[in-house]
């Protein structure tokens, strides 16, 4: 088992964002610390022809022009949220509003389109990455700070 840390690119602000890739003997994955994305599962076939099955890029490039979030994390919420806006505990809150009226996977910068803390994680009989991100109050509409994780083993 092992794990491959390159770089693949920067963002516009500069941020460092990095490919890594897991591989054991049955199949290798690479994502990178950018919206958490998968950018390419190789795994082998019946007959043991080994194929990509990740539909995607090839260079950061491409996930910085937008993309219909290829192999990323979304969020903080998953699908649409109707005329962007939500009750919670009484207290409406107005989100911004990235699909026509609506709210979809986060915002317009949601988390497939942020720099995520990357960690290389070795256990006994597996190799991953962690990543991190921080929320905060206010992010895309979203009320009160919110800490992710995000594990990815193979």
């Amino acid at each position: 088992m092992e794990i491959r840390k390159n770089l693949f690119g920067k963002t516009k602000d500069g941020s460092d964002i990095h490919l890594f890739t897991l591989k054991n003997q049955d199949m290798t994955v690479t994502l990178t610390n950018f919206g958490g994305i998968v950018t390419s599962i190789l795994v082998p076939d019946r007959k043991g022809k080994v194929d990509d099955v990740v539909l995607g890029f090839n260079n950061l490039d491409s996930y910085l022009k937008g993309h219909p979030f290829f192999g990323a994390l979304v969020g903080r919420y998953g699908n649409r949220i109707g005329n962007s806006k939500f009750t919670l505990e009484g207290k409406e809150y107005k989100l911004v509003a990235n699909d026509g009226k609506n709210h979809l996977h986060g915002g317009t910068v949601g988390f497939d389109k942020v720099v995520w803390k990357a960690a290389e994680v070795r256990e006994s009989g597996r190799v991953g990455i962690r990543l991190q991100y921080l929320s905060v109050d206010g992010e895309e509409g979203y009320p009160g700070n919110l800490n992710v994780t995000v594990y990815y083993f193979l």
